[in-house]
């Protein structure tokens, strides 16, 4: 498939060796010594000319004396730690921005390090002696990192072979891939009814757990620029419920530079970036620096990011000539088109809207309790960490009440670590409307609870209880169902504005899927007629149903 490549942007990764124990520490320190405080070096890579300097800084690693725990002699006076700075050479890199910079700092069993109050604390080392080296980079593809890291240490007289073969414990730290839109075209990414404040309303946990949208439309000096600064991170089980193949917790962001606005729209810094970037911190798992791993975080990188360039309506394929109206090339961001691209998966997220909204309706047609419904009001009134015996102290109830009640209410609650939450920000809005609706009149919530428990009372004929996600979700969607003993004859989907409402395809699969989800006969419902018509209509349509799942 042919889509617009991304770039690589920032990318920060520790490699950890142990083949030749400290010998790689005590060449820098050598090599430094030799000149004098720092060496500098030039070397090629793949035609291209970098430069790099190799230089020392303190320490706050315990120097061990005259042996490390692990027994290896050490006769360095001083504690110091390393840094090679590789750069690009300025002739062919003017802007100065291909560049990284690589730590090293040794590692031993039992090492000590001291902080800036004095205290010392053992550092957890996972392998016997090694160095550690932490390369933080940008504009840099992220596989060339190691091969740089190699040539740059034998340009400045340290063997390369020392940085060959990393530890099973080397991992990633950040990463992102990106692309420049233009800022005419970029607007219904960051619109807040865009992909990125679409994600951080349905996706975003209600109370507890990570959650960060920020939606910033001024720069650095009070100048108004919309989509100056907006982001919407996600952790893996949310990126889950976004793209079920995927499991790495990611950031969305759409950003200018900070002195975009005063650019002319030649420059491509006038011209905002859309990235997606891995967020190691929102996960207790990892990433490795072998090919397939970082194969694995390019692919959903990229396919996140494609997902939002075409959830937002933005064509996914420059024009010919790489340039054009949508993408701005730069200095690192040539916008070339991936012949050989994966397809993205789908952003649906009408679908998860719609089913949030069918958890909501299921859960207050079948009816509350008064202690569930007590539940739902603190969840939906209260601005904090909302406990069981928080809500049972406000409302006089037993905890154990309150807990029967919360668990009743599975699928719109989420329980953790002793609180309770609902599990969206979007779910907590519909709650919210219908208690206050509630609260206005609750003769009125009755009556609206007495109509759609009648629907979905005529519905259940032939159907048994495992229907109940089918029949809420018809309730909320005016779809009735005409059924004959197991066959089903009709699907009536009413009218569909095509701007407010859901297609009829989308509408039909849907039920498909909760039809099969309730074990019901396949063909019963693919040879029904399905039924519904358009606002300019004067009559009604009719499509088999079999036809609109094939599209």
């Amino acid at each position: 498939m042919r889509l617009i490549e991304p770039s690589w942007h920032e990318v920060s990764a520790n490699f950890l060796y142990d083949e030749h124990g400290l010998a790689p520490f005590f060449a820098a320190d050598r090599r430094v010594k030799q000149g004098g405080g720092s060496q500098t070096a030039e070397f090629r890579d793949d035609g291209e000319r970098w430069v790099v300097r190799l230089y020392y800084q303190n320490s706050g690693i315990v120097h061990p004396g005259p042996r490390t725990p692990t027994g290896t002699e050490f006769r360095l006076d001083e504690m110091r730690e390393y840094r090679l700075a590789v750069a690009r050479h300025a002739e062919e890199d003017p802007t100065g921005q291909q560049s990284f910079n690589a730590h090293l700092a040794p590692r031993w069993s039992g090492m000590k390090v001291e902080n800036a109050r004095g205290r010392r604390s053992t550092l957890d080392v996972p392998i016997r002696e090694g160095v550690n080296v932490k390369v933080s980079g940008s504009n840099i593809d992220i596989f060339r990192y190691q091969d740089l890291l190699r040539q740059a240490a034998e340009a400045v007289g340290i063997n390369g072979r020392y940085f060959e073969d990393p530890h099973e414990y080397s991992n990633v730290q950040d990463a992102e891939r990106y692309v420049r839109i233009h800022c005419d075209a970029s607007g219904p990414i960051h619109a807040r009814d865009g992909p990125i404040a679409k994600i951080g309303h349905l996706l975003e946990h209600d109370r507890t757990g990570y959650r960060k949208v920020v939606q910033n439309d001024d720069d650095s000096h009070g100048r108004n620029l919309p989509g100056y600064y907006h982001t919407v991170t996600l952790g893996p089980r949310r990126v889950r419920e976004a793209f079920p193949s995927h499991r790495f917790p990611i950031e969305v962001k759409h950003y200018y530079a900070r002195e975009a606005r005063s650019k002319s729209k030649d420059d491509p810094l006038r011209h905002p970036k859309v990235g997606v970037s891995y967020q190691v911190s929102r996960w207790d798992g990892k990433i490795g620096v072998t090919d397939e791993d970082l194969e694995e975080l390019r692919r959903q990188l990229d396919r996140t990011l494609h997902a939002v360039l075409i959830d937002a309506g933005l064509n996914p394929t420059p024009s010919s000539d790489g340039a054009g109206t949508t993408y701005v090339p730069d200095p690192y961001f040539p916008a070339d088109v991936d012949e050989d691209a994966e397809e993205p998966p789908s952003l649906d997220l009408t679908h998860i809207r719609h089913e949030q909204e069918s958890i909501v309706v299921r859960a207050l047609t079948d009816g509350l309790s008064p202690v569930e419904w007590e539940s739902l009001e603190t969840l939906v009134t209260d601005g904090g960490r909302v406990s069981p015996r928080d809500i049972a102290a406000r409302h006089d109830r037993h905890e154990e009440s309150v807990r029967r009640a919360l668990r009743r209410m599975g699928e719109m609650v989420e329980r953790e670590y002793g609180t309770v939450s609902l599990k969206s920000t979007y779910v907590a809005e519909l709650v919210y409307d219908a208690v206050q609706e509630a609260e206005a009149s609750r003769e009125s919530f009755k009556r609206a609870a007495e109509t759609a428990g009648k629907a979905l009372a005529s519905a259940r004929r032939g159907l048994d209880d495992r229907t109940s996600a089918l029949l809420a979700w018809c309730a909320r969607y005016d779809v009735e169902v005409d059924s004959r003993g197991d066959a089903v004859q009709r699907i009536r989907l009413g009218e569909l504005d095509r701007d407010s409402d859901a297609d009829p395809e989308m509408l039909v699969k849907r039920a498909y899927e909760l039809w099969t989800d309730a074990r019901q006969d396949v063909e019963a419902f693919r040879s029904a007629v399905v039924e519904f018509r358009r606002p300019e209509d004067r009559g009604v349509r009719t499509v088999e149903a079999w036809r609109l799942l094939r599209r």
